[in-house]
């Protein structure tokens, strides 16, 4: 299983970048995955998950933001950040659990500024 998250970049307050994770040996349709992220001297949160029913939660400071997707035909999952604040700079991962383990993405960096 391999996870491959990219789509991270630069951006100032109030823009918008898409994250996409891409998986191979796994098929995310039958599976939940999840984005997270850690900013620096931070512990790693969930910030949104969507489940093999197609059902989504949210962090609640992403509620509204953020919108989480899921292509099955090209097994990705993606994250559309919309008005991104400073405090959204973190790196992001996408996560699935599998049989008992947890399976990342190398992580992809978001830096909010002006």
């Amino acid at each position: 299983v391999q996870l491959q998250a990219s789509g991270g970049g630069s951006v100032q307050p109030g823009g918008s970048l898409r994250l996409s994770c891409a998986g191979s040996g796994i098929v995310f349709g039958i599976n939940t995955v999840g984005w997270y992220r850690q900013a620096p001297g931070r512990q790693r949160e969930l910030v949104a998950a969507i489940t093999s029913g197609g059902a989504t939660n949210y962090a609640d400071s992403v509620k509204g933001r953020f919108t989480i997707s899921r292509d099955n035909a090209k097994n990705t999952v993606s994250l559309q950040m919309n008005s991104l604040k400073r405090e959204d700079t973190a790196v992001y991962y996408c996560k699935v659990p599998l049989f008992g383990d947890d399976y990342w993405g190398q992580g992809t960096l978001v830096t909010v500024s002006s």
